[in-house]
């Protein structure tokens, strides 16, 4: 039998890449974001209206988070699969010149919003005795960079979220997985930038990136283990991708 998986920020990048991969093996799909025509689009491409149900939302807003699960079809209630993908990054100025309306909107979609899905959608898992949160945070995590912030932060707090998360839901059957992907080519360092283009482009200039498809596979297979194996942490780069050295602040004067 197929599962439901509700899939949030699922109008592009991961969370599109995620319903593709998904939409096979008799799955109910529950896409959420915040912008409809993508949603309509991908609903269209994958199987019209029968098992692809989409929700626009935006996860910053718990009323509306509330509404969305409370109200969801009889058919898509018992949701066996999470995939909190909503998330984003804003900016890369250092944090005495960031603007603080950015680090706002990351808190809010990245930590708060994740908060939200998770609070209400886990207490129907936990009463089945079985079910997946997948979540989805960064290398940024683990590895700080000039300009990482509070995306980086808040991509920690997904992480150690994900951990406690285990250490609550111990016994109950339901699962936690936090993914951690490097460098990928999506609409990130778009939306990073603003819509600059040419600015994102350069992110990824010379290398082989990850894909949005890499990422889908990887929670495919996370999900698709045997229901006694718990993927606690995985973290994946793009080959052209590893860690820096130490920086180290060297001064011209005297």
């Amino acid at each position: 039998m197929g599962q439901t998986i509700f899939i949030t920020g699922a109008s592009s990048g991961f969370g599109a890449a995620c319903a593709r991969i998904f939409a096979h093996s008799d799955n109910r799909l529950i896409l959420t974001a915040r912008r409809v025509d993508p949603l309509i689009q991908l609903q269209q491409e994958l199987s019209g209206t029968d098992e692809v149900h989409i929700i626009p939302l935006d996860v910053r807003d718990r009323e509306a988070v509330q509404g969305a699960v409370a109200h969801l079809p009889e058919a898509f209630r018992e949701i066996d699969v999470l995939i909190n993908n909503a998330g984003l990054a804003l900016g890369l100025e250092p944090a005495h010149q960031v603007d603080l309306d950015d680090w706002e909107t990351m808190v809010d979609t990245n930590i708060k919003g994740l908060m939200y899905c998770t609070r209400l959608i886990l207490p129907g898992m936990v009463a089945r005795s079985r079910g997946h949160i997948v979540n989805i945070s960064s290398t940024a995590s683990n590895w700080p960079y000039p300009g990482g912030n509070v995306y980086g932060g808040s991509k920690a707090f997904v992480t150690q979220f994900s951990r406690n998360l285990r250490c609550d839901l111990l016994g109950t059957g339901v699962r936690v997985t936090c993914i951690q992907p490097g460098m990928a080519e999506t609409e990130f360092s778009t939306v990073r930038f603003k819509g600059d283009g040419d600015k994102a482009g350069k992110v990824y200039e010379g290398t082989d990136p990850l894909t949005a498809e890499d990422i889908a596979e990887t929670v495919q297979w996370v999900v698709n283990r045997p229901a006694r194996v718990n993927i606690n942490t995985l973290e994946l780069m793009s080959i052209d991708q590893a860690w820096g050295p130490f920086a180290i602040h060297r001064s011209t004067n005297g």
